[in-house]
């Protein structure tokens, strides 16, 4: 009797290694109804809530990483990394055993490289996912023994041996395709033909790009037909809201819980780099300015920045150009006030998006499953 395809998922840290991975989970589970799916994550980070919330089974491994400051409290940390290290590999290789999949699939994030470790020695054929246009360490040296690489950007390739990789894009949610921006537009009660800007710093907020913009904010709008909507993360968001007068065609909002309608009803957005913001920016053929955080593991936003730009779908403004009075103001004020070049990054953008990744991925894991067995 042929078995039902088993596939173990390891990706976690951050939403933007989990929730491609759940993207993963669900495209198999549509392709192969039966196939029996488990992920592998850490308690005290966001996979430990996601994954159940989208009604798939988790395994704790006890991992962390190496912290790069000379802190007190990173020294010790550092110290109790070996410890964690050995209990993660220990419980890699019990869940690798008992789990018995046909296919790991890692995604990024610290669990990741116990977990598909010792599936290779185990035999088990591994798949990588790389987000970013640059890969970590972890995924350049599990991509040597992958049977197949995923990559999100073209330069990701050159990391890997080119006869493994596919350029599929990052999995996005399905709800950012066949936006409607009347319908956006309705919801943020915004007339049919304001010229709409977009900020957020991600789920906590930037303190950068909320300062920059509080700098900026009075003097875009004394352009009266500009509504700016404005995400600004919970911890700043009593602060910015005391401190800034009211003005109604201001948006200051902590949370962005329906990023859909954002995403439509903007002209143009300003945000961080992250490998999954700017996939949603493709998708969506959404204009951007995008500022990447210099504090990331090998500054791999500011490569993802780059790529875009360099295909016509993004501007980049590095960090350090917010310190000056006009750098984040006169760059959107540029763009807001030139639509062609706008629709010609919308257009970049577009050309960049990979809406299906979620499916390309998904398929490909099932037809290594296949040939497995």
């Amino acid at each position: 009797m042929k078995r039902s395809p088993r596939i173990l998922l390891a990706g976690g840290g951050t939403g933007g290694h989990v929730y491609p991975a759940i993207a993963i989970a669900d495209a198999i589970r549509v392709l192969a109804p039966d196939a029996v799916i488990a992920f592998a994550g850490t308690k005290d980070r966001i996979e430990w809530e996601a994954v159940p919330k989208a009604g798939y089974a988790i395994h704790p491994i006890t991992i962390s990483g190496l912290q790069r400051s000379f802190s007190a409290e990173s020294i010790k940390r550092n110290l109790k990394f070996p410890f964690k290290l050995i209990a993660g590999m220990i419980q890699s290789w019990r869940l690798v055993k008992g789990f018995d999949p046909d296919i790991v699939v890692g995604t990024g994030g610290y669990v990741s490289g116990p977990v598909l470790r010792i599936a290779s020695l185990q035999g088990k054929p591994i798949v990588l996912q790389e987000q970013n246009a640059y890969a970590g360490v972890t995924n350049k040296l599990l991509g040597q023994k992958a049977a197949r690489i995923h990559v999100a950007f073209e330069e990701a390739k050159s990391y890997f041996p080119a006869p493994k990789c596919v350029l599929s894009g990052n999995p996005t949610r399905k709800i950012l395709q066949n936006l409607n921006r009347e319908e956006a537009r309705k919801h943020w009660d915004l007339p049919p033909h304001a010229t709409v800007l977009l900020m957020f710093g991600g789920s906590l907020g930037s303190p950068v790009l909320n300062k920059a913009m509080q700098r900026a904010h009075q003097t875009l709008l004394e352009d009266e037909n500009l509504f700016l909507l404005w995400q600004t993360g919970k911890q700043w968001y009593d602060r910015l809201h005391t401190e800034l007068p009211q003005h109604p065609r201001l948006h200051l909002m902590k949370y962005l819980d329906r990023m859909e309608y954002a995403y439509a009803a903007a002209d143009l957005v300003v945000c961080r780099a992250g490998a999954i913001s700017c996939s949603e920016l493709m998708v969506t053929g959404s204009p951007a300015v995008l500022i990447p955080s210099p504090h990331v593991a090998e500054d791999h936003q500011t490569k993802n920045a780059r790529s875009m730009e360099k295909a016509g779908a993004a501007k980049v403004l590095p960090e350090t150009e917010l310190q000056t009075e006009y750098g984040l103001l006169a760059t959107i004020q540029t763009l807001l006030h030139d639509e062609a070049e706008r629709s010609r990054m919308r257009t970049a953008a577009l050309h960049l998006a990979k809406p299906d990744a979620a499916e390309t991925i998904a398929k490909d894991i099932l037809d290594l499953c296949l040939s497995k067995n």
